[in-house]
């Protein structure tokens, strides 16, 4: 990391994916050209990641030439002027990490993903997770995404002061 003084750990990195609305995951096609896509994650552990898709397309047909993935996720991103200088910035809170991609075929797996992805982004509807998995699990791919190192975080914020909040400094 170029600015170590915007450097945060990993638990702090770990919260910012999972509060990141969606995860941009990037992959390489079997011709070497990135993909790189905004998907709805959800986690089970600190290391495991999972996202649904369709049953094929180009992530699948990534992961099966090169299951190594990045995962990059932005949160209180803000285009904002510098308030001691008058610099034009951005405010940002932001995570990497680096994992490895497998499609799950497990049945008791996929559900288990399925139910972790539906609690995080529909709670208020998880009455209705066993009718909705019954009618559409077979049409559905589950990816799981082991981690390979914590996830780093990085940000860029100003306190009240107008001061840039530096390494681990928390407000």
């Amino acid at each position: 990391m170029r600015k170590v003084s915007r450097e945060m750990d990993s638990e702090w990195a770990l919260e910012i994916m999972r509060k990141a609305p969606y995860i941009t995951v990037s992959f390489t096609r079997a011709d070497g050209s990135a993909y790189g896509v905004p998907l709805s994650l959800a986690s089970t552990d600190d290391n495991t990641w999972y996202f649904h898709c369709a049953l094929e397309g180009d992530k699948l047909d990534a992961i099966r030439c090169n299951p190594n993935v990045c995962l990059s996720a932005v949160t209180k991103c803000a285009p904002t002027v510098g308030p001691k200088d008058g610099s034009f910035t951005l405010q940002f809170r932001s995570a990497i990490a680096f994992g490895k991609a497998e499609i799950v075929e497990e049945e008791a797996e996929k559900i288990s993903a399925m139910r972790a992805i539906c609690e995080r982004f529909l709670p208020k509807h998880m009455d209705a997770f066993e009718t909705s998995i019954a009618r559409s699990l077979a049409r559905t791919a589950v990816v799981r995404i082991r981690l390979s190192a914590p996830p780093t975080g990085k940000r860029k914020e100003y306190d009240a002061n107008g001061d840039e909040m530096k390494y681990g400094r928390m407000e």
